[in-house]
């Protein structure tokens, strides 16, 4: 059974990005995935030697349960009372092609798993994974009344069949596009489009009207609203969808599977000493002194989280180059004054931005 394009985020990442230095993470070499400044892991090794399929995970009485029971009840609120797509676990969010069925990350299963996937990919919070599953929700609501078969869903979302890049170039600020997931990602295809738009109607207190007045996309939002009041109350032409890849097929053990992912992740090839050296200058005083490495690591998440929204590059090679800079600038010895943070994090911040984008308007494409 083939699969949709759009059904991997974080993982399938073809090779857009030269690596910035010679080294990479290797599973292989430690038993468990690495903590800042040396801390030594916490899972046993005998869980990263675990086969995923060994592991007994279920969906229902685990974490993520509830997240599954909060769409169904966002559906119902919406009078959505005929689709409830089934959710199973796999490798990554994902809606196999043509198929009414959701795949949520195995991770979000069991605390320990989620705990590797944080050390590795920052885990998703509970907003994020609200809007993966409304994301895939609409892909699932979409085959399972086969919208994209209607003229009517040609005409305003374009051709299902068009082919599916990925990478692709969008239009930055777009009015004719909702804006969702990072990365401009309605504008990667048409089906992405539909999910985009049914995500934005779905979201609670979303206020899509007042929020998209005067936008191109309002017409795809007033479809969305009118064609869910006239399905409410209709069975889908296919309820029940056939899963792709599930916990069960997955016979890779834990460390193979993150080796694997490091494995797909080169970096860009630029060198930033002189730069960093200017976003950090040598601090004469000591006792006002903060490593940057130790100040890039204070606010990780959330410098990854709004450069991979803006630029659309993907964010697991957001995160990989900002891991880079920070080893970088602890090689270097370089500090940020304690007096000074708030400016020299707005710098930094428009320099990595501003060094990200350089390189992607030189490349041929986008991806995300």
């Amino acid at each position: 059974m083939s699969l949709s394009p759009h059904c991997r985020y974080r993982r399938n990442f073809h090779t857009i990005i030269h690596r910035m230095d010679s080294e990479q993470p290797n599973v292989e070499q430690a038993p468990a995935p690495s903590k800042p400044d040396g801390a030594a892991p916490t899972e046993p090794p005998s869980l990263l030697n675990a086969r995923i399929c060994d592991l007994g995970l279920t969906i229902e009485g685990s974490g993520v349960d509830r997240f599954v029971q909060q769409l169904y009840r966002e559906l119902e609120d919406k009078r959505i009372m005929k689709f409830r797509p089934v959710c199973y676990l796999t490798d990554e969010w994902g809606c196999p092609s043509g198929e009414p069925t959701i795949g949520i990350p195995f991770y979000l299963a069991r605390p320990d798993l989620a705990q590797i996937e944080r050390e590795n990919n920052d885990l998703e919070d509970t907003r994020e994974i609200m809007k993966y599953l409304r994301h895939e929700a609409g892909h699932a609501f979409n085959y399972a009344y086969r919208l994209h078969r209607t003229p009517e869903w040609k005409q305003i979302f374009g051709p299902y069949r068009r082919p599916y890049r990925e990478n692709y170039r969008p239009v930055l600020f777009s009015r004719d596009y909702v804006r969702y997931l990072p990365g401009w990602y309605a504008q990667k295809h048409p089906d992405e489009d539909f999910a985009e738009t049914f995500a934005v109607w779905m979201t609670p207190r979303s206020n899509w009207r007042k929020k998209y007045r005067g936008w191109g996309a309002m017409a795809k939002l007033q479809y969305m609203d009118r064609i869910g009041r006239d399905l409410g109350n209709v069975d889908p032409l296919r309820k029940r969808g056939t899963p792709d890849i599930t916990v069960q097929d997955m016979e890779m053990t834990i460390a193979e599977f993150y080796r694997h992912e490091t494995e797909q992740m080169p970096l860009l090839d630029v060198n930033v000493d002189d730069d960093l050296t200017a976003v950090f200058p040598r601090i004469v005083r000591k006792n006002n002194a903060e490593p940057a490495q130790s100040f890039l690591e204070r606010h990780r998440k959330t410098l990854i989280d709004q450069i991979a929204s803006w630029t659309a590059m993907p964010r697991p090679l957001v995160r990989k180059l900002m891991e880079s800079v920070a080893k970088r600038s602890a090689e270097m010895g370089l500090t940020v004054d304690k007096r000074k943070q708030p400016e020299q994090l707005s710098e930094f911040t428009v320099f990595i931005t501003t060094m990200i984008m350089n390189h992607l308007a030189r490349s041929k494409s986008f991806q995300a």
